[in-house]
């Protein structure tokens, strides 16, 4: 199975720390793909709170999110979609 990937900017100001991380791992939860984050050339699963967490992802960093399975396309649409919403923060 082909793994799918694409880069997203983190747009909201806390960048994926405490609440929106959480939204982001329940987003990649839904998926039976295997889900990663890639950032700076370190990579973590997408459905793991801590390894999320870990990243330090901060805003306006760009991360790379990679899918691979049966859902993938769905699964790498729904979180870019969430991300370039600012994963539910108003600001």
């Amino acid at each position: 199975m082909p793994e799918l990937k694409e880069s997203v900017k983190i747009l909201n100001k806390v960048g994926l720390h405490a609440r929106p991380a959480a939204t982001f791992v329940k987003v990649a939860n839904c998926y039976t793909s295997e889900i990663l984050i890639e950032k700076d050339g370190k990579t973590v699963n997408a459905k793991s709170i801590i390894g999320v967490l870990s990243m330090g992802i901060e805003q306006n960093t760009v991360i790379t999110i990679k899918a691979r399975g049966e859902d993938a396309e769905q699964a790498l649409r729904a979180l870019v979609s969430i991300v370039n919403n600012k994963l539910g923060e108003s600001e």
